[in-house]
């Protein structure tokens, strides 16, 4: 059974990719990557940091930064920041 935390940190991150990339949500598929994705190129990259970080209220740190490659990478991320300590 998947976890229902884990479908809304997806599709959080699917939103706010394809806000960055101008595309429509049903564009961004689940394999969504750096590389793969046309859309999501360096300019798009910035833009999804800086709704990563209004969505979370907290900055991303600089190796997350480089670290985001895939759209679970994204969900990941996500998630842990909605995690209380």
């Amino acid at each position: 059974m998947t976890n229902p935390h884990d479908i809304e940190a997806l599709e959080t991150a699917r939103r706010l990719l394809a806000a960055a990339t101008g595309c429509a949500t049903a564009d961004v598929g689940d394999d969504a990557a750096i590389g793969a994705f046309e859309p999501w190129d360096s300019l798009a990259h910035m833009r999804l940091i800086m709704a990563i970080e209004e969505e979370t209220a907290g900055e991303v740190p600089p190796e997350m930064v480089v670290a985001f490659g895939t759209l679970a990478d994204i969900a990941a991320y996500l998630e842990s920041a909605q995690t209380p300590a």
